[in-house]
């Protein structure tokens, strides 16, 4: 019995600082910039909400914009 609460904590905590957030970091960089007012207070709650994973994943990703083409 306490093997499995131990698993489930640990599968929860995976999840909340691991999973869930590198699958926010995604979604953050699909819609960031055509999301609607709403969307993008959704989207601060989530950061709120997640962001000791963020913190723990942000030294690995990196999600600057894409160099432009200037033509001329």
């Amino acid at each position: 019995m306490e093997i499995t609460v131990a698993l489930l904590y640990l599968a929860l905590a995976g999840a909340f600082l691991v999973v869930i957030p590198a699958g926010l970091y995604f979604y953050l960089q699909a819609r960031w910039y055509v999301a609607s007012s709403f969307e993008r207070g959704f989207m601060y709650f989530l950061v709120f909400l997640f962001f000791p994973g963020l913190l723990l994943l942000s030294p690995f990703l990196n999600f600057r914009p894409k160099r432009r083409q200037i033509e001329g």
